[in-house]
């Protein structure tokens, strides 16, 4: 992690922010396999990141119990919470109700980090860019009713997200390569929902492919990026930048597509730049 190091927090942030933006297109290309198997495979894979931050020394995933729980609820916990999800609600609805985690992070923070607290001008920075995310995850669909189940369990993955970015705060300081303990253990319960609740998946050569991509990117790199990120930076600045993700992640898959963006996209942008740099923190 010496460049790392070397990097602002919040190039570290985008730099997650930006590997998260790749997911959906993978997805999309890896769509006809099992959710929980794409997963678990995939923080298998995205926990070997760990191995050049560890340099052969194994006591660096020496965490305590609690801290070990923790990253499970956050990279299984939200997983589970959000696939659970979108089976059960449509995935338009499902994804937006999801992308309250940004905001969740702004407004959550002053609650579980004593010293910070939420002005004015940062709660309307969040909802400038939370109504701008959610322009472009809703875009012209028609809103759909579902059960409540489906709704409540994509806050949960919401509130999932949010709460762990914040309380990897306070627990005791823990390497940053921990975070492929965390995605070993993740990947392993994934693979298990896998074996009780989907069919067995079939694999083609490419799809190896993109899985190592998914695995070494968006499920892996971003990860411990976020992680380091989080760790020298402002939590609710990091926030206020979060909420790129589903714009860039519906450019990228626009341009997979072919797509040219339409200009709502662009003012969405503008809104969600406009929202981080309100939101900044003054010195």
């Amino acid at each position: 992690m010496a460049l790392a190091g070397k990097l602002h927090p919040n190039m570290l942030a985008l730099g997650a922010i930006g590997l998260w933006s790749t997911l959906a297109a993978l997805g999309v290309a890896l769509s006809h396999l099992p959710p929980f198997w794409l997963t678990g495979m995939a923080l298998l894979i995205g926990s070997a990141c760990a191995w050049p931050l560890m340099r052969g020394d194994l006591r660096q995933w020496r965490v305590p119990p609690g801290t070990l729980l923790l990253g499970i609820y956050g990279l299984f916990g939200y997983h589970f919470l959000l696939f659970m999800a979108l089976r059960l609600a449509p995935p338009v609805q499902a994804n937006l109700i999801n992308y309250l985690w940004p905001l969740g992070m702004v407004v959550m923070a002053p609650l579980f980090l004593p010293g910070l607290r939420l002005s004015a001008r940062q709660l309307l920075a969040a909802l400038i860019g939370f109504a701008a995310a959610a322009w472009v995850i809703v875009g012209g669909s028609t809103l759909e009713r579902a059960p409540l189940a489906g709704y409540l369990l994509a806050l949960g993955a919401a509130w999932a997200w949010a709460s762990y970015s914040l309380l990897t705060r306070r627990v005791a300081a823990f390497p940053t390569a921990a975070i492929g303990l965390f995605g070993l253990v993740s990947g392993a319960l994934s693979l298990l929902c896998h074996f009780l609740l989907e069919a067995p998946a079939v694999m083609q050569a490419r799809d190896w492919v993109l899985l190592i991509a998914i695995g070494l990117g968006p499920l892996g790199a971003a990860f411990y990026l976020w992680d380091a990120a989080l760790k020298r930076g402002q939590p609710q600045q990091i926030g206020f930048l979060s909420f790129a993700t589903p714009l860039l992640s519906t450019l990228i898959l626009s341009a997979v597509r072919g797509e040219m963006p339409s200009a709502s996209l662009g003012l969405a942008g503008l809104l969600i730049v406009g929202a981080a740099w309100l939101g900044r923190e003054r010195r």
